[in-house]
């Protein structure tokens, strides 16, 4: 069973339907108690990193969740949901992220010259659209997905991250931004792989395939 968190955060039915596509067994929750049974949790996220902290804090979702990436089950952020995973952003000074990647979420660099990068590059904010990312972890959720492929972004913050290990892709908009990470069985993606054609159903198919390959070697132990 995959459950995607709800913490009223948009609408989360594009998630669904992609997972449900795929022939998953999926649910959406706010309940801490699905957390702890999950086989695979997936955290969405359209919004502000403070509020979302908020929001999920008041559910008592933060330590659920904490607990759940900790035993490295398989995990899956998205967009808001990456973010999230890093200690804070500048979107939200002083907020605590989930501190699972070291690093604090910053503006992307199109904010600093807006004048003059939106002038030369015709960049703006926020970065909405398609855009080719360099896969850099070849594995995990990114196994057998074509490097350069195009994806599906809504975002004003980006991730650089300290621990160039956990890179599992890069983008370029104004900046090299970390697009994507990924550390054992957690995953996240600054992109919308729900939203992504086939390059993204590829994605979380290999989601559901982890899942399902950490369930099936639990029955053994």
């Amino acid at each position: 069973m995959i459950y995607i968190i709800d913490y009223n955060a948009g609408n989360l039915t594009s998630v669904v339907n992609a997972f449900k596509f795929l022939g998953a067994d999926c649910r959406i929750t706010d309940n801490p108690a699905d957390v702890d049974r999950a086989d695979g949790v997936v955290l969405p996220g359209v919004g502000a990193f403070g509020w979302a902290m908020d929001a999920l804090r008041s559910r008592n979702l933060v330590d659920a969740l904490k607990s759940y990436i900790k035993r490295d089950k398989p995990f899956l952020g998205i967009c808001l949901g990456m973010q999230l995973l890093f200690e804070g952003s500048q979107e939200s000074e002083g907020v605590e992220g989930f501190g699972v990647f070291p690093g604090i979420i910053s503006k992307l660099a199109v904010f600093n010259d807006l004048s003059n990068i939106n002038k030369n590059q015709k960049l703006k904010i926020p970065h909405i659209g398609w855009n080719s990312v360099d896969i850099i972890q070849n594995n995990g959720i990114f196994k057998d997905v074509p490097n350069n492929e195009y994806f599906y972004f809504v975002h004003s913050y980006c991730a650089h991250v300290v621990d160039p290990k956990t890179s599992a892709c890069k983008t370029e908009y104004g900046e090299i931004f970390d697009s994507a990470v990924q550390i054992g069985n957690v995953a996240a993606t600054q992109f919308h792989p729900e939203k992504s054609g086939d390059a993204g159903m590829k994605i979380l198919k290999n989601f559901i395939d982890i899942c399902l390959h950490n369930v099936n070697k639990n029955k053994f132990k």
